[in-house]
Parts: structure tokens; sequence; C-alpha cells
């Protein structure tokens, strides 16, 4: 990412350049991403390809005001960082589901970011519902946040009865003996697995979640982000909720497709010229993914 991508893409957080990587300038950008870039799958539902690419995400990000789903947004936020001196690793996650059954390999991506004061953190701005700001890699209490009351911890034995990974990759230094586990509100969310991982080892997570009938990404569109006030708005199919910091609750459909592109426009920045499909009823082409 040269310079110019950069300053346009901290114009879209409306966020200055930091003048050195740390750990409190990561907070604010980590914050003001979450606040400013949506959590969306709408490519999902309009056919549009999703290219797991720093330049094409750019393009789509910053250039065209979208949001993104974790590969893109994660992705290119990591490449961001790394821009800004920041040392960057991504890291493959797989989600709890029920019964406490993880999710596919590649299932999410997040990242594992060192600042210049020595310290470690897990960042992820394209999780949906999450922490607001990211989670200290080495602690081992609870974590409050913006978004609930985060737990980092030792992952034990999987499905098979093996403990994963021979450690988390740290961005220098000695790793963790295992994969890690992050907890909200006492309930495990996603597991971190050990090994470095680059953008391209998401493509078939990404092409799984725009394909299977099982992922919940084709189940309904989805777009979030995180208010000024802490708390989230969220449009998922034709139905917007606000939801404030205390846990007030506002639910309202949407009756018409001008109602639903307002909504687009005015919650999300986003403009678009249809309304997005559900993916799984629509009879058109099939929408791909490619490295």
């Amino acid at each position: 990412m040269d310079s110019a991508q950069v300053d346009a893409y901290l114009r879209r957080l409306g966020a200055e350049r930091p003048p050195r990587p740390t750990a409190e300038a990561l907070g604010a950008l980590h914050l003001r991403h979450l606040r400013t870039v949506p959590f969306e799958n709408l490519s999902v539902h309009l056919g549009e390809e999703i290219v797991l690419a720093e330049t094409p995400l750019h393009d789509k990000v910053v250039g065209r005001g979208r949001g993104g789903f974790c590969y893109e947004l994660n992705g290119l936020f990591g490449a961001l960082l790394t821009a800004l001196g920041y040392r960057v690793t991504m890291l493959a996650a797989r989600v709890y589901g029920d019964g406490g059954r993880v999710g596919i390999p590649y299932d999410h991506m997040a990242l594992l970011v060192r600042t210049e004061e020595g310290g470690d953190w897990l960042a992820d701005v394209g999780f949906g519902a999450h922490s607001h700001g990211p989670l200290a890699v080495g602690e081992r209490a609870d974590q409050e946040d913006g978004g609930g009351t985060f737990r980092v911890v030792e992952s034990g034995p999987d499905a098979a009865g093996v403990r994963g990974g021979d450690g988390v990759a740290k961005a220098s230094g000695p790793a963790p003996a295992a994969d890690l586990d992050v907890l909200r509100d006492g309930k495990q969310v996603y597991r971190v697995e050990a090994r470095p991982r680059v953008l391209d080892d998401f493509v078939s997570g990404a092409w799984w979640h725009s394909t299977s009938p099982r992922s919940h990404f084709l189940q309904s569109t989805v777009c979030s982000r995180v208010t000024g006030d802490g708390g989230r708005i969220t449009l998922s199919g034709r139905r917007l909720t606000s939801t404030a910091a205390g846990g007030g609750r506002e639910e309202r459909e949407l009756e018409t497709d001008a109602e639903v592109l307002a909504a687009y426009r005015e919650h999300f920045g986003i403009r678009l010229d249809r309304v997005p499909v559900r993916r799984q009823d629509d009879t058109g082409p099939q929408a791909g993914t490619r490295p």
C-alpha cells in the first residue's frame, strides 16, 4: 500500500496518520474502522466477485465506500497497519457454533499486531459484533471493552483430542504453547490457530462462505457497524435494528425498496442501484471468488 493509498484509507476512516505505531494509535484506528466501515455480506447477494487481493479490496472499501466480511476487512486493515509501521501477522480462526463445535478451516481471519512498545494485540475489525478495541494477547484476565467483557485463554484439546498448534505466531520473540480461545461474556467466540497465514490462504474460506448452503452468510443480507455512542446499527434483510450501548433496542421493518436503499445510504454510506436479493432465492448467476 503506497502513501497515497494510505492517505485515502485514513480519510475513509476520518483519521489522522499516526506519528508512530503505538498501542494507543492502534486502538483509535480499530474503533474508527468499526464506526465507519460496515461489516457486510452484500457482494454475496449482489453477485459480485470477492477478490482477496490488496488493490481490489482497497478499490472496494476505500474507492467505492463499501464494507465487507472478515477476509476483506481484516486483510485490508492489516495492509494499512503494515504500511503505518506495525508488525502484522494474519491468523486463521474457527468460530464456535452450536454445541461448542468449531467451524471450517479458514472460517475467520484475525490479526496479530505488534506495536512499537513491544506489545502483541489481537485486532479484529471483521467479525460484526465483537470487541471495539484490540485485545492483549498475553493477558489471561478479563479485558473490559465497549463490546463486552473479553478473555483470551489457551485452547484445550479439539474434538480429535489434539491440542492445536505449537504456539501462536508472534510478530517477534517466543510464542505461547497453544492455540488461543477468545471468549466474550464467558462464551467461546472463536479459536485462533497458531500458524501464520497469508491472504491467499483464505480464498477457500471465502468461497465456502459465499456458496455453501450451510453458510450463515447465505441466510440473509447483513450490514452492520458500531455507532458513535458505542451501540450498533444493523440492516438484516429489511429489518433495521438500532441497539444502544446500554442494551436498549429498536427494530422496524422497511416496506419498500426505496426505504432499504435509503437506509444503506444514510446509515452505512453505501449507495446501491438495486436491493440485494437473498442469494439462495436468486436464480441468476452465482457469485464466485478468486485469489
